[in-house]
Formats: structure tokens, C-alpha cells, sequence
């Protein structure tokens, strides 16, 4: 590095880049890569640094919205222990939970790692619950990963294998010259869109003339490709606008052994370039070469691909502006911006095991824990709560409600029963509510009343039992009789009656006796009309 530069393409590393892009933001030295792609790598703290190709915070992105679209919920990921893959699992944690998943285990696992490193990884991963693997590696690193999981017997039905990019630029690179088809059969993969285009094509005969077919390239090739171009553009305005290529020398470090960075340069007009290559508007071998304001390269997609019998399926597509379509993503540009997940939409899939049937995606483990269930055992209601008889076996109607429930599911759930109190005493449901709150319980069953404290610590079902406001009384049975209606009517209840009648028939006689002659008469005659 101690000969004066005005950009440098790379570097390859994310680790390297990190230091690298310090010193570039220190000689004004545009550094663009289209490899090193770790999310980190921020232009706030980077201003020279420019990855031309799409970073893992896409990719990430894509992988989320394929886990969600198939509806599971827990992952497991084995990842390479360096920055820029280290560093995507956060993304992809975040992406997860973003769609209400779990990313519930991850094994690293080294550069250049042993086989024996590497089945030792795969044993934890196959103890796990989860069937739904990410590999997010190096070629090498996951071609192993791929080879020691069909030996174990991992590639097979039930499982679900997510490769990142590396494995598409394996196949794109030597085909299956390196990889068996077999390790690959039903594993999803993805590979960086690249739109068909004239300019595209003319350049792959061209390749396979000057290779004589001998070497294929991947899509990371088509973007070093555009880089150059990138670069060549951005250096030919900057001429035409008047630009001089000048240095100063670097005098804050005086170098270290082996490094001589007093030698180096900073290039004077180097933001001058920067602007010119930010403000890049072309169309390249990849498509549209411009960036967004965030300095990410527009409009980032990805192929979705189903390896099967030793071909490269297309599912379908994922694009930061349209989500998951089977529609290629520059025809989606054109229309409104839709991120929505309600109507998503992939090719079928054959899956590992040589099945269309979807997995379920885990695994109930033998070594796993059996889930365990508090049982309040009250001192009344006992036709409706739970009680133990002599045999130390518990029943009840919120039992009876419990196993009906456990029927429904179609997968073992290994349980055990913990009594809560002492059967004399009614026990307090608040603690047991709180019990399962700090997971000496992992479940509560009984007569549970649903109250505003409780549901701010743990989550109710749905109530089985709902009163709402009722009045208890004794029931007798009565025979049934055409006279039933006089029941209600006790002898106090009719001597009442008929005493109104009586006060009533006077209170009227003598009202109208002074005028009305129907009240006059004999006394028997009146005594008739007052009854009357």
C-alpha cells in the first residue's frame, strides 16, 4: 500500500474491511466491494467504504420472510465465527422476531474447521428441537456441513435446509463437480436477481469463448464486473469536470513494522470521487448500478431456489419492494411500493426426503422436559374442581377439559402433575399464578378466575366456563298438574285477595248509592251488587 491510489476494489474479508476503512476514511480512498457485505459496515462510520452488491442485511431479510411464509417458528443456524456472518445472525434474530419467530439456536463453527468441529456441531444441532437449519458460511465450510449431514442422516424427511448464497456460487462456479446431488436434495438456497438482459447475455458467450467453457462464473462476478465500470465512469466525469489527481503526504502514523504508512498518500480530490460514485446512474451487467440514500445498492432481490435431483428449481423471487412473488421483481417495480406479508406467494417445493409434503418443521425430543403443570387442589366444589382420591390420581372437570384438549394434538406433550395446596385449605390462586409467572410452573390448570393482576403476569385460554351473573336456588321436583297455576297462591295469599274484593265492592257502593238506584233497594239486593 505505499504506492498512491485514488480507489481500491475490495476487500473480500468483512473483518479486513473494518480495518481497512478506517485508513481509507483517513487517505480519502473510495474502497468498494462487492463481497464483503456485513451489515455493520455503516457509511456514517465508513463515509469511503461502498459495497456494491447487496449486503446480508437483505439477504437476512429474505431468509426471515421464507421462514415466516412457511410458517415456523423456531430456527437453528450454524454460522462461520467471523464479523461479517457473526454480525447476520443479529439481523437475522432481529428479522425473526420481526414475524413472531424465534432464532432458538445457533452453533459457530470455525474457519477452516475439522470435519470432527463440524460433526460436533451437527450432533448439538440434531439435540435440538428445531428442523429448521440456516447455513450461513464459507463454500468450503458448508459444503462439509451439507456432506456430514447426510452422513448423519440429517438430509432426509422432516428436516427443512436453508443455504445462503454461497452455495449458488459454488454451483455457478464448477457445477456439481465438488458436491454430490444427494447432499443437496430439497435443500432452498438463494442466489442475488440478476434481470436477463442483451447485455448480460453478450457477456456470458463472450466469457465462454475466452474460458472455452472451462469456468463458469456466479453473480459476484457479474458485480465486480459493474464495479470496474463504476469506477471507470466516476474517474471519467471527474476528468471532465476539471479533477486533478493530487496527494499530500500522511505524516499522523509513522509506520509500524513491515508497514511503511508514512509512504502513503491522501488523495486530495478523493470526496470529489466519492460524490461522483455515489451519485452513480448507469445499467450494468446486475441492472440499474445507482444506490440509495443509506448508500445500499437499489432495488435488492434474490432468487429462491429448490435444489432437486441435481437441478436448480425456481421458486420464486424475494425483493426489498414486493416481499415474496413469483413474479420477477423488475416487473414490480413500476408499481406501488407493497412490503405487505398478506398474500405472499412461492412455487411448491420438494422438500428434503424427496417429499412435496411440507415438514413440520421440529422435533419432540426424548431427552426433552415434561412440562409441569400445577394442580390447585381446593377443599370445596369438588363435582367441578380437582380432587385426589386414594390412588393419588387426579380428576376433575378442569382435568377432564385439560386431556380432552391434549387429544387435539397431533404430537406427544409429555406432562407431569404438581399438587398446589393441601386439600383442607382452599389455596391461593394468586400464587399459584404467580408460581407459573416465575416458572417453577409451566402451567396452571383449574378453576382460575380471569382478573386484570393475574393477566399482566401470565396468558389465560380462553375461558370453558363462563356464568356470567346467575341466582342459585334449591330445586324440588313437583309432580305436574292442570291445576299448577294455583300454586303460587297460599291461603294467606287468598284471604288477601278476597279482603280487597270486599273493601273494593264498598268503597264503591258507597260511592255510588247516593245517586245510582242500581245501589238502592233492599238490603240483599245491595249486598249482591257490591259482590257483583
Amino acid at each position: 500500500m505505499e504506492i498512491n491510489m485514488v480507489a481500491v476494489i475490495g476487500p473480500f474479508s468483512s473483518r479486513i474491511a473494518h480495518v481497512l476503512s478506517n485508513l481509507a476514511n483517513e487517505v480519502h480512498v473510495p474502497f468498494l466491494s462487492f463481497f464483503a457485505l456485513d451489515p455493520t459496515l455503516s457509511p456514517l462510520q465508513y463515509p469511503y467504504f461502498i459495497q456494491t452488491a447487496p449486503n446480508d442485511l437483505y439477504l437476512m431479510t429474505a431468509i426471515a420472510e421464507m421462514i415466516s411464509y412457511f410458517g415456523y417458528r423456531e430456527v437453528t443456524a450454524i454460522y462461520t465465527d467471523g464479523d461479517q456472518f457473526r454480525n447476520s445472525m443479529y439481523i437475522l434474530s432481529s428479522k425473526l422476531w420481526e414475524k413472531h419467530c424465534k432464532l432458538s439456536y445457533k452453533t459457530p463453527v470455525l474457519d477452516l474447521s475439522s470435519p470432527q468441529d463440524i460433526n460436533n456441531a451437527l450432533v448439538n444441532v440434531r439435540s435440538k428441537e428445531s428442523r429448521v437449519v440456516v447455513v450461513h458460511t464459507y463454500p468450503k465450510e458448508g459444503l462439509l456441513v451439507l456432506k456430514a449431514a447426510k452422513r448423519l442422516g440429517m438430509i432426509k424427511k422432516g428436516y427443512v435446509w436453508i443455504a445462503t448464497t454461497w452455495l449458488t456460487n459454488v454451483l455457478d462456479t464448477t457445477g456439481f463437480s465438488t458436491v454430490s446431488a444427494s447432499d443437496l436434495q430439497g435443500v432452498l438456497t438463494l442466489r442475488p436477481h440478476i434481470p436477463d438482459s442483451d447485455k448480460r447475455q453478450d457477456f456470458e458467450r463472450r466469457w465462454k469463448i475466452l474460458s472455452n467453457g472451462s469456468i463458469g462464473f456466479n453473480t459476484y462476478c457479474l458485480y465486480a464486473y459493474d464495479t470496474v465500470w463504476m469506477i471507470a465512469h466516476a474517474l471519467d466525469k471527474f476528468f471532465n469536470e476539471g479533477g486533478k489527481i493530487s496527494f499530500s503526504n500522511y505524516t499522523r502514523v509513522k509506520g509500524t513494522k513491515g508497514l511503511n504508512l508514512a509512504a502513503l498518500g491522501i488523495f486530495d480530490e478523493g470526496k470529489r470521487l466519492l460524490t461522483n460514485l455515489v451519485k452513480t446512474n448507469m445499467t450494468g451487467l446486475t441492472g440499474p448500478l445507482r444506490f440509495n440514500p443509506d448508500r445500499s445498492v437499489i432495488h435488492p432481490s434474490f432468487d429462491i431456489i429448490n435444489m432437486v435431483g441435481g437441478q436448480s428449481w425456481l421458486l420464486g423471487y424475494w425483493s426489498n419492494h414486493s416481499g415474496l412473488s413469483v413474479q420477477p421483481p423488475e416487473t414490480l417495480y413500476a408499481k406501488p411500493l407493497n412490503r405487505s406479508s398478506s398474500n405472499p406467494h412461492l412455487r411448491s417445493v420438494v422438500w428434503p426426503g424427496n417429499t412435496t409434503e411440507k415438514p413440520r418443521g421440529w422435533e419432540f425430543l426424548n431427552n426433552g422436559k415434561p412440562l409441569r403443570i400445577g394442580v390447585p387442589v381446593s377443599a370445596s366444589f369438588k363435582e367441578v374442581d380437582i380432587h385426589v382420591n386414594g390412588s393419588n390420581e387426579i380428576h376433575g372437570f378442569s382435568i377432564d377439559v385439560f386431556l380432552a384438549a391434549l387429544k387435539l394434538i397431533p404430537y406427544p406433550v409429555p406432562y407431569e402433575f404438581v399438587i398446589f395446596g393441601d386439600g383442607h385449605t382452599n389455596p391461593s390462586y394468586t400464587e399459584l399464578v404467580n408460581k407459573v409467572a416465575h416458572n417453577v410452573f409451566d402451567v396452571a390448570i383449574g378453576d382460575i378466575s380471569i382478573i386484570a393482576n393475574r393477566t399482566k403476569v401470565v396468558d389465560f385460554t380462553q375461558p370453558y366456563i363462563e356464568s356470567g351473573l346467575v341466582v342459585v336456588v334449591p330445586i324440588k321436583k313437583l309432580d305436574s298438574s292442570a291445576w299448577v297455576f294455583l300454586r303460587p297462591f297460599t291461603p294467606q295469599l287468598w284471604i288477601v285477595t278476597t279482603g280487597f274484593f270486599i273493601v273494593v265492592g264498598i268503597v264503591v257502593w258507597m260511592l255510588e248509592h247516593g245517586w245510582n238506584d242500581k245501589f238502592r233497594g233492599p238490603p240483599k239486593q245491595q249486598l249482591v251488587t257490591i259482590l257483583w
